[in-house]
């Protein structure tokens, strides 16, 4: 460790400790070549939906692993697979997305938790007091399963009714009375805090009746502090997109809630690939936007037959429109410093921690929730173990809270040594658990303990998986260095 820790010192770039700091993406880094890296680099998501039954597809798998970074279930999490009779739950298809995607470096996607649609048949026969009593429990019931471990779920999939109305959509869960949507936000907050939750819907992909509507109840929900965080835009489109595409994400954007692309396919034709760019860049263009989703992976496995809506075609080659998206991604530009030079971090906001010699993130190991829990670090996916919340402690100090488990960074036990353990605590704001931010070069920080005055590190300069995060004297090299990337 001793003559690692000398070369990286002495490759290490001149450091100021200085109040203010810039977050931004590196701004050398190498375009991407692959959907994900691409993605990554810009601080967004490239996702597909996945059915499992072609997990065991060599091809399909091969293309997955390679290009994407987020999965969503196409139905393996939808009510009548998780819970075909009632108070019967099943949850062998989504554990089984839920595991490949942790053991490939893949955020998930909850899609979805109540819909019209794809319901059991003995919700079907249900109405009134029964039917929403039933669906609040599923909501419970799912969202508490996988807790911890999906970066946004689909509350509430398509409850607007197409036309010029902008009204609901007439359902058996509508008929339960008009807040049923607020309940299941507030049930799938209460059982999964970490979860980004969303509402979705398609043909809300301009400026419309039905996206106005969808508009109106987020901005109610924000004013009444109902708990919704994203919206997301299915976009499943023809061979045009509308003008206002950008416009419509941003004003949905500027509610202060994320917005999501997540079931994007385009028809095949001329205009397909610039389609398919379009979207890309209107993403990018919006500050807020977390990523996108397609809907499957190859043209023969969409369910738009012979649309030919994706970006690889039946053989698995890359077409013109998967080139025109990662020329876009390439093209874009990096997301803004985070926070703004010179002014405080956004304790508001959800980051990750990146680290500058990995590329790895800061992450509560196995997804654990107990005191004394190691930290590590892991390939990025954007799990809810991957984000922290900056909590003001005065005086340029922060607690790092993890979005997961609701516990701090904390160095055991108040030591003061070399390689002393980061574990999480519950939060008792102790000078151990407080941490102020040094700006390095390149729009990188080291986060310094109040206790100790050390510095957060991966140990040894490791560049694996679940390498150990320690404390270590501060020296400025590349393992202590740590990127800033806003999420939400």
């Amino acid at each position: 460790m001793t003559s690692k820790r000398t070369l990286l010192s002495a490759m290490a770039l001149a450091v100021a400790l200085t109040a203010g700091m810039t977050a931004t993406l590196d701004s050398t880094a190498s375009a991407g070549t692959t959907l994900k890296a691409s993605a990554a680099e810009k601080g967004r998501y490239f996702g597909a939906a996945v059915a499992t039954g072609k997990l065991s597809d060599s091809q399909y798998v091969g293309i997955l692993n390679r290009e994407f970074n987020s999965v969503v279930a196409e139905n393996e999490m939808k009510w009548d697979a998780t819970e075909p009779q009632q108070g019967r739950f099943s949850y062998t298809g989504g554990d089984r997305l839920v595991s490949h995607a942790r053991a490939n470096g893949m955020s998930v996607r909850g899609h979805a938790l109540l819909w019209h649609a794809q319901q059991p048949g003995w919700a079907q026969s249900l109405s009134g007091s029964a039917l929403r009593n039933a669906a609040i429990n599923h909501v419970t019931q799912v969202a508490s399963h996988f807790r911890g471990q999906i970066h946004s779920w689909d509350v509430v999939n398509e409850a607007f009714a197409d036309g010029g109305g902008g009204g609901r959509r007439d359902s058996n869960l509508q008929r339960t009375g008009n807040d049923w949507i607020e309940a299941a936000f507030r049930a799938a907050r209460a059982a999964d805090p970490g979860a980004k939750l969303c509402y979705n819907d398609y043909n809300t992909d301009g400026v419309n009746a039905k996206s106005t509507g969808v508009y109106n109840m987020v901005r109610d929900f924000k004013a009444r502090g109902v708990p919704i965080d994203c919206v997301g835009f299915q976009s499943h489109l023809g061979t045009s997109l509308p003008g206002d595409y950008q416009a419509n994400l941003q004003r949905f954007a500027d509610l202060g809630v994320d917005v999501q692309i997540t079931e994007l396919d385009v028809m095949k034709g001329a205009n397909q690939a610039n389609i398919y760019a379009a979207v890309t860049r209107s993403c990018l263009a919006v500050s807020r936007c977390n990523g996108i989703t397609v809907w499957g992976v190859r043209d023969s496995d969409s369910w738009r037959g012979t649309d030919d809506a994706l970006l690889f075609d039946r053989s698995g080659n890359k077409k013109p429109a998967y080139t025109a998206v990662l020329n876009a991604l390439n093209e874009g530009g990096n997301p803004p410093s985070t926070p703004p030079p010179g002014l405080p971090v956004d304790t508001s906001a959800w980051y990750l921690l990146v680290n500058r010699n990995s590329g790895k993130a800061l992450d509560v190991y196995n997804l654990a929730t107990n005191d004394g829990a190691r930290i590590s670090q892991w390939t990025r996916n954007g799990g809810a173990n991957q984000q922290w919340q900056f909590v003001d402690s005065g005086g340029g100090y922060y607690r790092l809270k993890s979005r997961h488990s609701g516990k701090v960074l904390d160095v055991y036990n108040f030591s003061t040594s070399d390689a002393a353990a980061i574990v999480q605590w519950s939060d008792g704001n102790g000078t151990n658990q407080q941490f102020r931010l040094a700006e390095s070069a390149g729009g990188y920080v080291r986060v310094i303990n109040r206790n100790s005055g050390k510095a957060v590190e991966v140990q040894g300069a490791s560049t694996s998986d679940g390498a150990n995060v320690v404390q270590y004297t501060d020296w400025g090299g590349n393992n202590q260095q740590w990127q800033l990337i806003r999420i939400g």
